[in-house]
């Protein structure tokens, strides 16, 4: 739709400023001009789609390592701790070398994937 108010061939010439557009399309006018911009530098299909991403993720939690993390969060938890904290299994699963790195987000996907929780009650 940003494009298409700008086209010069198009039956009837549109007068709108950016401003205007963006106010009809709801989006701001910054927007306008960046897709604007996108299009005369780097042609319309980058316009209308953006670029692709090119980082490449690697996968950290292979099944070996989330069976072990499972089976680590179903022993009791450290001296002082009622149960397992996300952040408790991250920093445990380092320290016997189950994986190099890890954060407790990879720690929660993990555990959200596999649908285990770690308070012992159903998950459904």
């Amino acid at each position: 739709m940003i494009l298409l108010n700008y086209d010069e061939d198009a039956p009837q010439p549109r007068t709108l400023g950016e401003q205007d557009i963006a106010k009809v399309l709801k989006v701001s006018a910054m927007k306008i001009h960046r897709t604007k911009q996108r299009f005369v530098e780097e042609g319309l299909d980058i316009a209308l789609n953006g670029h692709t991403g090119k980082r490449i993720y690697k996968r950290k939690a292979d099944g070996d390592f989330e069976a072990r993390l499972v089976a680590l969060s179903c022993s009791d938890p450290p001296e002082g701790h009622v149960q397992w904290s996300l952040r408790l299994l991250a920093d445990k699963v380092m320290e016997l070398d189950y994986i190099e790195t890890v954060s407790y987000e990879t720690i929660r996907r993990v555990f959200k994937k596999t649908k285990s929780n770690l308070d012992g009650k159903s998950a459904g």
